[in-house]
């Protein structure tokens, strides 16, 4: 029989079972804290994916406005820079139509005027000839200038990049500057150069142009320099003067709008102020670098570096120079196509003072009646541009050539400066001239060409 524990003997056993039991509960304690944590985590979790997707939500539907208000400040810069744009292509369309309006009479003024001049006058007369002459150049600057600054700033003229021959563009501006130079006393000096250049040929005449101008215009005795220098790849275009100078630390200020120096320049005429802002721009507009070193009193040089496609060899049996003939106009036949009868006018005594025998026409079909009575070859044809209902000079000069079966030299003088119409010229080998015309250019040009064609010819 068994025998019954004494009372330490239950005690032992009931603090083992309640040991037991501790264990038990500790151990279904920990499961019940694992589950709890467990689902505690899956709830912390969903709760808060709940709360990112609503930050989410907010955070895209913030984008998206800003996106949207993006758009409508995009739109409506957009729709500003095209008025701003419009703005500025009816400012050059207007500035082109005023200058063309007022260049007309202003052209046939000049031509009058420079008809005047030839005859014999007394001093005070020719002083005040002079003094006429020097204002409507003054103007012609002042409106070619404001239409080309616009222009420029307009986007309107695109450069057109092609292989030029340096050497024939810089013999060009020469001959046109010669007559020039001559009025005043100064010599004006070139250097052959023989090479290619990648650029627009009458942007770059139009940079070689101001420098040369504005040489002639500062130099009171002494000689300018038109010369080139070799750089690695590139070549220098340089033109030197013995003029008036400008002080070391003003050099960069003559390349800004209406800036005139003050100083050893006051004593000769002013430019408009605008000349070396242009060529900046179209120095920029190239990628061709432009410099200036200038010594007040002494002169300047300016420079402009291009480009080199090639470098030409001297030819083998060199050409010998031939010096332009001033009479070669005497007795030439020159018809003149010129819609404005002030104008034909005024072109008709220029020329007429020049020994030039003149046939004048209002349009294509005078020209061809007028031909039509003398049936002689024209030795050069001068046609304006714009001429009545819709027709051009340009194609009165090649209907011409046609007739005649010969490359007639063609001058188109126009008062419209379009790269269109200065392309369409050169592709006829035409040469261009704005209005209003120099007389002396005019006669420069017809020089040029009409030795030019009889060397052709033989």
């Amino acid at each position: 029989m068994k025998a019954v524990p004494g009372r330490s003997g239950r005690v032992a056993l009931l603090e083992a079972e309640n040991a037991k039991l501790r264990k038990i509960n500790q151990a279904l304690m920990g499961r019940v804290e694992r589950s709890m944590d467990l689902q505690g985590n899956d709830f912390s979790l969903f709760e808060t994916a709940i709360l990112l997707e609503g930050r989410v939500n907010d955070r895209t539907s913030a984008l998206k406005y800003a996106l949207e208000e993006q758009q409508r400040l995009n739109a409506a810069l957009e729709e500003a820079k095209s008025q701003a744009d419009e703005a500025n292509l009816s400012k050059t369309r207007f500035l082109a139509a005023a200058s063309h309006d007022i260049l007309q009479p202003l052209n046939a003024a000049r031509l009058f005027l420079s008809a005047l001049a030839d005859g014999d006058h007394a001093p005070e007369t020719s002083r005040l000839i002079g003094r006429v002459d020097a204002a409507f150049e003054s103007v012609e600057r002042l409106l070619g200038a404001l239409l080309d600054i616009s222009k420029l700033d307009a986007g309107v003229v695109r450069p057109a990049i092609s292989s030029v021959d340096l050497g024939g563009l810089l013999r060009t501006a020469v001959n046109e500057f010669e007559p020039v130079a001559q009025s005043k006393g100064i010599k004006l000096r070139s250097v052959p150069v023989r090479c290619t250049v990648r650029t627009d040929g009458h942007l770059l005449m139009r940079v070689v142009r101001n420098f040369l101008s504005n040489a002639i215009r500062y130099t009171r005795n002494g000689t300018v320099l038109l010369g080139c220098r070799r750089r690695q790849g590139h070549v220098r275009i340089e033109v030197y003067d013995t003029g008036a100078g400008m002080p070391p630390d003003k050099l960069e200020e003559i390349f800004e709008e209406f800036r005139r120096l003050v100083g050893a320049a006051e004593d000769f005429e002013r430019g408009s102020g605008l000349g070396l802002a242009i060529v900046r721009r179209i120095a920029q507009m190239l990628n061709h670098p432009l410099s200036v070193r200038s010594t007040l009193g002494a002169g300047s040089c300016f420079a402009v570096e291009v480009p080199v496609v090639a470098w030409r060899a001297k030819d083998a049996k060199p050409k010998a120079s031939q010096q332009p003939d001033s009479d070669i106009l005497k007795n030439r036949r020159i018809l003149v196509i010129e819609n404005e009868p002030s104008i034909l006018d005024a072109m008709a005594i220029v020329l007429g003072r020049w020994g030039c025998r003149v046939t004048g026409a209002t349009s294509l079909g005078d020209a061809e009646a007028a031909l039509g009575q003398e049936p002689v070859v024209p030795h050069a044809i001068v046609a304006d541009y714009h001429l009545d209902d819709g027709a051009d000079g340009l194609t009165a000069i090649n209907i011409m050539r046609s007739r005649f079966k010969l490359k007639i030299p063609g001058v188109v003088v126009t008062a419209d400066r379009t790269a269109e119409v200065r392309r369409a010229v050169d592709l006829h080998g035409c040469v261009l001239l704005n209005k209003p015309m120099r007389p002396a250019r005019l006669r420069s040009l017809l020089t040029h060409l009409l030795t030019a064609h009889e060397a052709e010819l033989g």
